[in-house]
C-alpha cells in the first residue's frame, strides 16, 4: 500500500523547515530549488508514487525517466512535469546529476474565487493525459524565469505577494499547455506488471474508509483506467494475464474485504456502509453482499 504524502510529510522527509501557517485559507503554495532538496533517508533524489495532499509543476534539468502505467517517457536534459494526485507516476534520475526547480501548492491556492479557474478542468490535469514536456533552451530560460521570479515574490515582503504567486503559478501551467508533450514508448518489457502493481496501489489507496461521510474516490473499471491513462479493455486484459482475475473481480473481492470490516469492527447503519462504498440503495448493496458472501449484512453482522 503507498503512502500518503501530506504537506507535513513533504517537508519533514525534506528537511526543511515548515512554513508558518501552512493551513491557513489562502491556501498553500512553495517553491525549491530541486538540488538542495533530496530524500534524505534514502539520498536519492526521487519523486515516489503516493498519495499527495498537493500538486507539483517541476523544471526538471538532468536525464532521467519517467514511468506511467504503461507508458514510459525518457528525458534527455529539460523538462516540464505537471504532477497531480490523479496521476500515479514515478520519476527515475538515470545519474545525480539533477537540477531544476518544482513548486508545491494545494488546490485550495487555486480556489475559483481567489484565480477564477477549477485545476481539475484544465486539460492538462485530466485524466488519461501525459502532463510531461520536452523544453528546448529557449522554453527552458521562459520557465527558469518564472521560477527564479516566484522565488524573489515568496521572499518579499509585499502585501499582495500571494495574488501575483498565484498569476504567476497560472502563467506556468498555461505555458505547459501551449508546449507539445513528450512522446512516450507504448511498450517495454514491465508494462503490464507496472500496470498491475499501480491498479493494485490505486485499488489499495481508496481505504480504509474511515467515517460514514467519506465514500470510494473510484468505483468502476474505467475510472480506474482513466486514472492509469490506459484503455478500460487493455486494464482488463493485462490484470487477466497477471492475476488471473478482471478488474470487476478485483475492484469487487476488495469492496467485499472492506463491506467486512465495517459490518464487524464498526456500529455504521447498514445505509452508512452502504453509502461509503459507492451504493444509492441500500437494497443494492444487500443485494450485491448476499450475492458474493451467501450473507446478507445483517446475518453477517450477526
Amino acid at each position: 500500500m503507498p503512502e500518503h504524502t501530506s504537506l507535513e510529510d513533504f517537508y519533514l522527509r525534506n528537511a526543511a523547515p515548515l512554513p508558518e501557517g501552512i493551513a491557513q485559507d489562502i491556501g498553500h503554495f512553495n517553491v525549491f530549488e530541486a538540488e538542495k532538496l533530496f530524500d534524505k533517508t534514502t539520498g536519492r533524489r526521487t519523486m515516489p508514487y503516493s498519495r499527495r495532499a498537493y500538486y507539483k509543476i517541476a523544471w526538471l534539468r538532468g536525464k532521467s525517466r519517467a514511468e506511467y502505467a504503461d507508458k514510459v517517457v525518457d528525458i534527455d536534459q529539460n523538462a516540464l512535469l505537471f504532477a497531480t494526485p490523479r496521476i500515479p507516476y514515478h520519476w527515475i534520475p538515470a545519474d545525480a546529476n539533477q537540477t531544476g526547480m518544482f513548486c508545491i501548492f494545494t488546490p485550495e491556492f487555486l480556489l475559483p474565487r481567489k484565480s477564477g479557474v477549477l485545476l481539475e478542468e484544465l486539460p492538462i490535469y485530466q485524466p488519461g493525459q501525459l502532463p510531461i514536456f520536452q523544453l528546448d533552451e529557449t522554453a527552458r530560460a521562459e520557465v527558469e524565469y518564472i521560477f527564479r521570479k516566484m522565488q524573489r515574490e515568496l521572499a518579499s515582503d509585499y502585501k499582495f505577494k500571494y495574488d501575483l504567486l498565484r498569476n504567476l503559478l497560472l502563467e506556468l501551467i498555461h505555458y505547459g499547455q501551449k508546449l507539445q508533450p513528450l512522446s512516450a514508448l507504448t511498450t517495454s518489457q514491465n508494462a503490464s506488471q507496472r500496470i498491475s502493481s499501480l491498479f493494485v496501489e490505486l485499488l489499495e489507496r481508496q481505504f480504509p474508509l474511515e467515517s460514514p461521510q467519506q465514500r470510494l474516490g473510484l468505483r468502476t473499471p474505467k475510472e480506474y483506467a482513466d486514472r492509469l491513462a490506459v484503455h478500460v479493455n487493455h486494464l482488463n486484459k493485462v490484470l487477466k494475464e497477471v492475476t488471473g482475475r478482471t478488474t470487476s473481480e478485483l475492484i469487487s473481492r476488495r469492496v467485499i474485504e472492506e463491506a467486512k470490516v465495517l459490518l464487524k469492527q464498526t456500529n455504521w447503519s447498514i445505509a452508512d456502509i452502504a453509502y461509503s462504498l459507492g451504493f444509492d440503495e441500500v437494497a443494492h448493496f444487500s443485494n450485491y453482499f448476499k450475492k458474493q458472501t451467501a450473507q446478507a449484512p445483517l446475518n453477517f453482522r450477526g
